[in-house]
């Protein structure tokens, strides 16, 4: 209670006896309509002695009713007259502290986060700012605090300033832009933020740059969402754990004396390399097979060597690395073609390179795949997990569905052997 409030307002609504009936009061003012004006209202369940307060506030009888209406205007007045309140709202906060409009504090809080998003100068952030998606992603990484959401904005606007970097490390760009070598480390609301905005940019500019999709690919594991952050980071010309995973190929061209690894043999080229100094390709116009098994690229390179056909490798779903070169040899002007596991997790692999990098199938449609079971003299291996419809040919979802087998790429070695060797391809 507040020190001001006397013993004659604690007579007539203080104390233990009253706290109900002040509640129940509160509640009125505090759900008032925009302009906070309560003039009466009609209060039920009144207890004798509550009903007996009120009435001797408005100066009516004292006949018990469990019901009364209350004319606020008659008590602000006797209230004031009698030098106890300037009104029942006053008296109320005087015995137990503030009444809280909520129309009020919603529209404050409503103008306040309006001007978070409207004080924004980054484009992209602000295009993000401006979705109650993103809007909401903020608040929860502030805490619902304006104040601290107003902080995250502006060290997220210093970050985007400085992307897209050129090979730059994440502890580089943000020691730069915030003065804090791990103001981006995962986790971090900031980190979090500018991520939103980047794979909001690539949505927007890159259609074709999507995240891996998850129809097929378990992807609750917290090993693939690191590596799809560091995907969206190296989209973005930033380097986090550049040296994981690198991506491995076979004979890929190059213009001038550079040479990444000798003819015949595997080479391997990590993302801070493909950032920071990318070879120049030479592949303009010419074929490049991509595999989804590694294991298929080393059988390509002891049975053809120097003969082989370029080749890479996704090594399953593409990380960082390998998004990065096939994404190289796309701008280069190269003709991607497409092969993998014939099963639910391939197909979806599949699915994601055919769009991500304009790939078109290598001997991966339905007639490969029957073929393919129609030779094997092993015991099958049942298809295992959700089924995936193949965006470049549907039937060869409906055969896999009707046979229900699934099939190794490196068993098809033979086959996709005859399609790299130099001499077999234009």
């Amino acid at each position: 209670m507040s020190a001001l409030a006397d013993e004659r307002l604690m007579r007539l609504l203080g104390g233990d006896r009253f706290v109900a009936l002040r509640k129940r009061l509160r509640l009125r003012y505090e759900r008032a309509a925009t302009d906070g004006l309560v003039v009466s209202f009609r209060i039920d369940r009144l207890a004798q002695h509550e009903h007996a307060a009120l009435a001797a506030l408005q100066g009516r009888r004292q006949g018990f009713a469990s019901s009364m209406t209350i004319d606020v205007r008659t008590i602000d007045v006797a209230l004031r007259q009698a030098g106890i309140a300037d009104s029942l709202h006053d008296a109320l906060q005087r015995l137990d502290g503030p009444i809280v409009h909520l129309a009020s504090e919603r529209c404050r809080a409503r103008n306040q986060w309006e001007g978070v998003a409207n004080g924004c100068g980054h484009p992209a952030l602000a295009a993000l700012l401006r979705r109650p998606a993103g809007l909401g992603l903020l608040k929860r990484l502030s805490s619902q605090d304006a104040s601290m959401a107003t902080r995250v904005r502006r060290r997220a606007e210093a970050v985007l300033a400085c992307l897209p970097a050129n090979g730059m490390t994440r502890a580089q760009l943000a020691a730069q832009a915030l003065g804090d070598a791990h103001g981006l480390d995962n986790g971090e609301a900031t980190a979090t933020l500018v991520l939103a905005v980047w794979r909001n940019v690539l949505a927007n500019t890159l259609p074709r740059a999507e995240e891996p999709p998850t129809d097929g690919v378990e992807d609750s594991s917290p090993d693939i969402s690191r590596e799809r952050t560091r995907d969206i980071w190296a989209r973005a010309g930033v380097l986090v754990n550049e040296l994981a995973r690198p991506a491995m190929f076979l004979n890929l061209p190059v213009r001038g004396l550079e040479r990444c690894a000798p003819p015949g043999e595997p080479g391997y080229i990590s993302l801070r390399r493909l950032l920071r100094a990318p070879p120049a390709w030479d592949v303009v116009d010419r074929t490049v097979h991509v595999c989804e098994n590694p294991n298929l690229l080393a059988i390509a390179a002891d049975r053809l060597g120097p003969d082989c056909g370029p080749l890479v490798s996704t090594d399953g779903m593409p990380a960082a690395a390998q998004d990065r070169l096939l994404t190289q040899l796309m701008q280069a002007g190269s003709r991607l073609k497409y092969h993998g596991d014939f099963d639910w997790p391939g197909l979806s692999i599949a699915n994601h390179v055919m769009r991500t990098y304009a790939a078109h199938p290598w001997r991966f449609g339905a007639c490969d795949y029957l073929a393919a079971v129609s030779a094997t003299d092993r015991p099958p291996h049942l298809l295992k997990g959700r089924e995936v419809m193949a965006s470049w040919d549907e039937t060869l979802t409906l055969a896999m569905r009707a046979h229900r087998q699934s099939v190794a790429e490196e068993g098809l070695a033979d086959s996709l052997m005859q399609d790299l060797a130099l001499r077999q391809i234009r």
